[in-house]
């Protein structure tokens, strides 16, 4: 996938400019090099004007960083001038990698540390940039999207207090529930789906699948995933099933009320591979339970498709339902924080999202359209007619 040159030659909205948090250091490389490349290759004979000022250059990334005394609070530094400029900030609030130190000892970051070092830095643009557009792959606090009772509404209340700080723009990915939007309404707020990617890393990552219905099968592993399943399931034509969690409303275990069993409701997936997609794997715990229902049911091969792969509990449990034959293969996006012993797992295949996000901040950049990005039906089709052909598909269009 590569941006059709005729639509960018209109005038950018600003300079751009990409703020890549620490927590997103290495996705923001890659997003520069892709832009830095594609605007260098680029043919536009009013690039040397003054409106196109600044359009080629070496990077687009701003030197910005969060310092932190040893008490434990921070401050926001940005490094060059961003006056005028169409800014883009990276963040993954998921990233525990990153330390710092509290009165001498070792902290790893938390969401919440994540969130307030992205409005320190907002906070340090003086309200001088031409545009603020934030790009928050996992949506701060999306989990805590609804109030059952007397609960907090923290994405909301984010959301709200982003948009007050002046950001203009929000785009996330696999937004948990995409509704909690209208606590904005009248901002910019554009939820990626990644489904493209994935089905790009399945048939990258796999030579000898048979797409349709008497041989693949899309699972919904609970009711609130269904929405994404059925997409699925319609570009790929092929057949849909759903489990349903049974919990014990009683008891609350780590926050939640635990699962006591799954049930199906669909055809029968004998001999069928089965493809169970989910916005996020946390635990794994109910993924691998939905795998082994499907095996024991028959099922041929059972791959798990998740945008963001956390693994809260380790691989260990993975690794042991790879050896038994329970998972065939796990496919998340490296949109939040993969560890180096994930990315050496032989079950685990990593769906890179930065060119697509490359694509979207030069298309926002020059006020183009980006209907055609949020809806990648006829590509998929497209791909799965050349894997027809070939069992393999090349990089771009």
């Amino acid at each position: 996938m590569k941006p059709d040159d005729s639509k960018f030659s209109t005038i950018p909205v600003g300079k751009l400019g990409i703020i890549a948090m620490q927590s997103c250091s290495e996705l923001g490389k890659k997003v520069d090099e892709y832009l830095v490349k594609w605007r260098k290759e680029r043919e536009n004979k009013e690039k040397t004007s003054l409106a196109f000022n600044e359009y080629q250059k070496d990077t687009y990334l701003i030197n910005a960083k969060c310092p932190r005394f040893g008490s434990g609070e921070a401050k926001a530094l940005i490094q060059d001038s961003v006056r005028g400029v169409d800014l883009y900030i990276l963040v993954d609030v998921l990233n525990y990698s990153i330390q710092y130190s509290l009165c001498g000892r070792k902290n790893c970051m938390s969401p919440d540390d994540h969130y307030q070092d992205l409005k320190r830095i907002i906070s340090a643009t003086g309200n001088k940039t031409k545009n603020i557009t934030v790009i928050m792959p996992f949506l701060y606090e999306s989990r805590q999207h609804k109030r059952s009772s007397r609960e907090s509404l923290d994405c909301a209340l984010a959301l709200q207090e982003l948009n007050s700080m002046g950001v203009n723009n929000i785009i996330t990915f696999d937004a948990h529930d995409p509704r909690v939007q209208n606590a904005i309404p009248s901002s910019g707020f554009d939820n990626i789906m990644p489904t493209y990617q994935f089905v790009k890393a399945l048939l990258k990552s796999t030579n000898d699948l048979q797409i349709d219905s008497d041989h693949m099968m899309i699972i919904s592993p609970d009711e609130g995933a269904m929405q994404r399943a059925m997409y699925f399931s319609n570009v790929l034509g092929v057949d849909i099933g759903m489990f349903y969690k049974r919990r014990d409303y009683s008891t609350i275990v780590d926050g939640r009320n635990p699962i006591i069993c799954h049930e199906f409701l669909g055809d029968s997936v004998e001999g069928k591979d089965v493809l169970i997609v989910d916005d996020m794997i946390s635990s794994g715990e109910s993924m691998m339970d939905v795998a082994r229902e499907l095996k024991r049911r028959k099922a041929k091969r059972v791959f798990c498709i998740s945008t963001f792969g956390l693994f809260t509990n380790g691989f260990d449990k993975f690794d042991e339902c790879y050896k038994e034959g329970v998972i065939e293969k796990v496919i998340t996006t490296n949109l939040t924080y993969q560890p180096p012993e994930l990315l050496e797992r032989e079950w685990y295949v990593s769906s890179d999202m930065s060119k697509y996000i490359a694509i979207l901040i030069e298309s926002i950049n020059h006020d183009t359209s980006i209907s055609a990005l949020l809806d990648p039906t006829e590509r998929i089709k497209a791909r799965i007619e050349e894997y027809k052909v070939n069992h393999t598909i090349t990089e771009d269009l």
